[in-house]
């Protein structure tokens, strides 16, 4: 194929009503869930300075964001892949596709057993885990999304 030609999905489209609006929740619930914890990652020596209690209290008080939005997150992801017809995909994609789901509920255990942490070090392990994942997470999708 000569480098210039367009393929027909390289022509951008505007998104159907419904498929749009599954689309806002999705991002919006990917920018809650991965933006609230490298957030945190960075307000966290300044709430450190508050007391001993403060960064407890703050992560307490994020994960009411953060759970509905990994909860949104799961269930637009699925009815992305509904909206798919995914018996043509590629096997590069479903490979793809079966990673993300992986790394999806690695980050969502790594991120409950960081709030069920009692070490500094579990803290650490997990927040980094969870963190990592949630990226990971973030860009499989974004490949997915073509």
């Amino acid at each position: 194929m000569h480098p210039l030609t367009v393929l027909a999905s390289d022509v951008p489209h505007l998104a159907t009503g419904l498929g749009g609006i599954r689309l806002i929740l999705h991002v919006t619930a990917a920018a809650v869930w991965v933006g609230g914890q490298i957030t945190m990652t960075g307000l966290l020596p300044t709430i450190r300075g508050f007391g001993a209690d403060a960064p407890k209290k703050a992560a307490r008080a994020l994960a009411w964001l953060l759970w509905p939005a990994f909860a949104l997150l799961v269930v637009t992801g699925f009815w992305n892949i509904a909206a798919l017809t995914t018996k043509d995909a590629s096997s590069a994609w479903n490979a793809v596709l079966g990673i993300k789901m992986g790394v999806v509920v690695v980050a969502g255990v790594a991120v409950f057993l960081h709030q069920r942490a009692t070490t500094k070090a579990g803290l650490a392990i997990w927040g980094s885990v969870g963190g990592v994942a949630s990226v990971a997470a973030l860009c499989l999708g974004v490949f997915l999304a073509g």
